[in-house]
């Protein structure tokens, strides 16, 4: 099992969300948060002042995946999620030791 984190544009999650459906992957979380890369933030002007914008909004996903879908996860989501644009997110991928569902006690692959 694997856990797969990526961070995207906010505007990409209704698309990913519906082609990780398509593709048989059922659940996944998301977060909003803030950050930066080499996107180094931007400028805005409001009410006629320029400020800058450190820290970029930003979706993090994770996806609780089998060995048999980990790849198909990470290919959907690096075609779905991809603009060609600067900012358009990072994915990375931890093995997972064991995974509990806290309501019927299943284990591992039966608990995904």
């Amino acid at each position: 099992m694997h856990l797969i984190t990526a961070i995207i544009k906010p505007h990409r999650l209704a698309d990913l969300k519906n082609a990780l459906q398509k593709a048989g992957i059922n659940g996944m979380t998301i977060t909003e948060v803030k950050g930066f890369g080499r996107q180094k933030g931007h400028t805005e002007t409001y009410r006629g002042t320029e400020y800058e914008v450190s820290f970029v909004p930003k979706i993090r996903i994770e996806i609780l995946a089998s060995a048999e879908l980990k790849d198909t996860a990470i290919t959907t989501i690096s075609q779905t999620t991809k603009t060609g644009t600067i900012g358009d997110g990072k994915i990375w991928v931890t093995p997972v030791e064991q995974v509990i569902r806290i309501r019927t006690g299943e284990m591992d692959s039966d608990a995904i």
